[in-house]
């Protein structure tokens, strides 16, 4: 698959299909991966990526951070990964899109949304995570992750996520940049000479800051309310996501439609009726 550098990071993406665009940020959490759009539990028993592709040029990457990409050691906000998905429409000549986001990954398409709308042209929030749970176990997350590098160090950490090869979410010991350490060896030197006092702060910051709220994070409530183009959610029912946060998101979003299906229906056949349903009448809008 080809690579950009985006905002001085790889980034691996993947451009299937053909008609107007659709920039996909991915399912997964914090191991976002191209490949969540076929294998992971709803999405692949939907397919969206197989249906959407062929009425849609569907966008797909991993993100920063994840699977193939790059990283940087920074602290990471929503504004992040939105300059990874904007850089990519911009490397791609694209000037708008329509946006799906899956999981974790539409808190960046909210993110997006209000950072630019001049770009958006719908949006598709498909599980949004969220909710009381979801905000407590990201949060023990990171606290796993600070307390092993309290212990250990970060030769410790760079020897766990190059041995175990797991992702920050399947083992919060490795981090956030468990991918990035375990792809790039010069990443992983200089990871585990930086200054330790320092790089807690960062990561103590990028949890607080990314789940910060017992609802969707990812964009304000006034933010959302402002935005005027058509919405899709999706909502999920789980500990990670909670429908409440699927309505919370339709509170928000003055256009949104609110698909009301119990989690369990939401099957092939009629998840992508409805998606391409949706995508269809906003793009006659657009027109």
């Amino acid at each position: 698959m080809p690579t950009a550098i985006i905002d001085g990071i790889d980034t691996r993406y993947e451009v299937i299909g053909t008609g107007p665009a659709l920039l996909m940020f991915s399912p997964g959490g914090f191991d976002a991966t191209i490949e969540k759009w076929s294998s992971l539990g709803v999405y692949a028993r939907t397919r969206p990526l197989e249906h959407l592709s062929r009425h849609y040029t569907c966008i797909v990457f991993d993100r920063r951070e994840t699977g193939q990409s790059g990283g940087r050691v920074e602290h990471v906000g929503w504004s992040d990964y939105v300059r990874q998905g904007k850089g990519l429409l911009d490397h791609l000549g694209i000037d708008k899109a329509h946006l799906m986001g899956g999981c974790m990954g539409c808190c960046p398409v909210m993110a997006f949304a209000v950072a630019h709308p001049e770009a958006t042209l719908s949006m598709i929030l498909y599980w949004p995570v969220g909710g009381a749970r979801y905000r407590l176990s990201s949060s023990q997350r990171f606290a796993e992750h600070l307390a092993f590098v309290h212990q250990h160090g970060l030769d410790a950490v760079v020897s766990l996520a190059t041995s175990e090869g797991k992702a920050f979410g399947a083992d919060p010991r490795g981090g956030p940049w468990a991918s990035v350490i375990r792809r790039d060896p010069a990443f992983a030197e200089r990871y585990a000479r930086q200054d330790i006092g320092k790089y807690k702060l960062i990561v103590a910051a990028m949890g607080r800051t990314l789940v910060d709220r017992d609802t969707a994070p990812g964009a304000e409530p006034e933010d959302l309310m402002r935005l005027d183009f058509p919405a899709l959610v999706v909502p999920g029912s789980d500990a990670s996501h909670a429908t409440s946060a699927a309505r919370y998101i339709e509170e928000c979003l003055p256009r949104a439609e609110y698909w009301d299906i119990a989690a369990a229906e939401q099957l092939e056949d009629n998840t992508s009726a409805r998606l391409l349903q949706f995508l269809d009448s906003a793009q006659a809008g657009a027109a």
